[in-house]
């Protein structure tokens, strides 16, 4: 990655990135939280996410937007993710999203055991759900079930909190 923060090959874009969290939720089983979109036509399902709120440390916004996204934060910490991932938005996109203010988003992605019963999850707990169903699946499912411009970070992080599995 240069110093400019783009990596070699990105096109030249005046649009900054927008600053979020990732969660990968973990069960006793090994398997990974995932979720399908409301506002996705498609079947794409994705782990929980969100923006930063200013003054938020990414730590306390991946636990509010657990809270918010799936309706707990019946967890533990495991591990957070070495560097800030990245992806961009298809052209088609960009312009409609975040008023579009960005080419795609920065995020920083926490691991959690998940300490509860399925019966703690309620993704329709929140005003605005952004879930329509969810369910646990097997980590290296993951990049295969997300729509493909996020598909290289799902890819990423599966590579580096694939060993968490061994240690659970």
């Amino acid at each position: 990655m240069s110093a400019s923060g783009r990596r070699k090959g990105d096109a030249e874009s005046p649009l900054r990135y927008r600053r979020g969290v990732g969660i990968m939720l973990l069960n006793a089983d090994r398997q990974v939280f995932v979720a399908k979109r409301i506002d996705m036509p498609s079947d794409a399902w994705q782990m929980p996410q969100g923006g930063i709120d200013k003054g938020e440390t990414p730590v306390a916004a991946a636990w509010r937007e657990m809270r918010e996204e799936i309706g707990t934060d019946r967890a533990t910490l495991r591990a957070e993710s070495r560097d800030w991932l990245r992806y961009d938005l298809p052209a088609e996109l960009a312009p409609r999203l975040w008023g579009g203010r960005f080419r795609g988003q920065e995020q920083k992605w926490f691991a959690f055991d998940f300490a509860g019963r399925d019966s703690d999850i309620d993704i329709a707990q929140d005003r605005h759900p952004e879930f329509s169903d969810w369910r646990w699946v097997e980590m290296e499912r993951l990049p295969s079930l997300i729509v493909p411009f996020k598909r290289q970070l799902y890819t990423d992080l599966v590579a580096e909190f694939s060993p968490l599995l061994r240690d659970r």
